[in-house]
């Protein structure tokens, strides 16, 4: 089947936050926004489908996610994708990435210990540790000295891995991957890796999920992910994890279904992710394909413009982390002309800490029409600041 990723779907209107809210972070209204990281397309027709005849069923009482249609929707996805075999007795469930990485650093630390966390790091990974007045320790990404600094500090007590890492799209390597986990064991880290980017490794890059290594470690450990990421239905809500200990899995799933009350899942979030883990790879492979267009245009106009960048693609996703630093331009300079000379959103880099300095991050999940209207809007604004 040929999948049309090239006609615009008007999200305006719809209380989408990159298109509705974008005045909330920008100050401006109307801008045309490359920020928050979902995708303008549609999700896949086997998705629209499955979730087309559910609603045709019209009953959405309380429901279960421990039954053989999803779980097994899961463990097919991790063999035929990544050649990992699950056992669906390790699977838990919830609401979001974002709410099972909250309750695993609640059971796994207290007040101020320290979460080690490459940088600059995904935002929602700031406010989470910071909200539950964790201390983030900062390691800079592929800096191994300093991560076995960071572990061995007292007070350390996670190893927060984002795996494909956001928001540089670095794919771990296998030799990186047990390094972290013999650290990890050494120091008696737990690990929690979302793995939330996994589905969207490009290629001549190999995802490898932490199941492969939780083992490894001797200790805690978690993999925290969703197919909301990869096949574009974060509004659904749903995700689900992996996590290794038996007894760690019994205290997480009391908590999920006690302490927060969320032991019925949203129903067509269930409905989507069986539908996507088992009908999706071809819409999910084509997708792929066309945001490595997008990438690549983006560094060709930028390189061709700005040959001292020498800008490559991210090993993973649909979000250009680009390295303005060899132009010299300010930030918040470039931010004003973006905003308004150009019209549009584009996220500064400090928005994912210090380390994000002299960086930006463009979504290009999108139309290749408006990827290249925001790679253009890019290159003047640059070309502006740089006279």
């Amino acid at each position: 089947m040929r999948y049309d990723f090239d006609t615009p779907v008007d999200r305006r209107g719809t209380w989408c936050v990159q298109w509705d809210r974008v005045e909330d972070r920008f100050g401006t209204p109307g801008l045309l926004p490359f920020t928050i990281s979902d995708m303008d397309f549609t999700s896949p027709p086997e998705v629209l489908a499955a979730l087309r005849a559910r609603l045709d069923h019209g009953v959405f009482g309380y429901t279960t996610w421990r039954h053989d249609d999803f779980l097994s929707a899961v463990t097919h996805w991790h063999a035929t994708r990544y050649g990992t075999p699950l056992d669906p007795e390790t699977v838990v469930y919830g609401p979001s990435v974002l709410n099972q990485l909250s309750q695993l650093l609640r059971m796994w630390t207290a007040e101020g210990d320290g979460i080690v966390v490459h940088t600059p790091t995904y935002d929602g990974f700031l406010k989470a540790i910071s909200g539950l007045g964790r201390e983030l320790r900062g390691v800079p990404v592929g800096d191994d000295a300093e991560l076995e600094r960071q572990l061995a500090r007292p007070g350390s007590k996670v190893l927060l891995l984002c795996s494909p890492h956001n928001p540089t799209g670095r794919v771990w390597t296998e030799s990186e991957l047990a390094r972290f986990a013999a650290l990890a064991r050494r120091y008696g880290t737990a690990v929690i890796s979302d793995e939330i980017h996994a589905d969207l490794v490009h290629d001549g890059h190999r995802h490898l999920p932490w199941t492969r290594f939780g083992g490894a470690t001797g200790g805690r450990w978690a993999v925290i992910t969703s197919a909301t990421k990869s096949f574009n239905f974060p509004a659904l809500t749903g995700a689900y994890g992996i996590i290794g200990d038996p007894a760690e899995r019994d205290v997480y799933i009391r908590r999920m279904e006690t302490g927060e009350g969320l032991a019925s899942p949203a129903v067509l979030s269930l409905t989507a992710h069986i539908a996507a883990y088992r009908e999706g790879g071809p819409w999910l492979d084509a997708l792929r394909a066309y945001v490595r267009g997008n990438l690549r245009m983006l560094a060709d106009r930028l390189n061709g413009a700005f040959p001292p960048l020498r800008w490559t693609p991210p090993e993973a996703g649909y979000l250009a982390w680009v390295d303005l630093r060899p132009l010299g331009t300010d930030d918040e300079a470039l931010q004003r002309e973006l905003v308004e000379g150009e019209r549009v959103a584009v996220m500064p880099g400090t928005v994912y800490g210090p380390d994000g300095a002299g960086f930006v991050r463009l979504n290009l999940g999108c139309p290749r029409s408006k990827a290249e209207a925001g790679a253009d809007a890019l290159v003047r604004a640059l070309r502006t600041l740089t006279g």
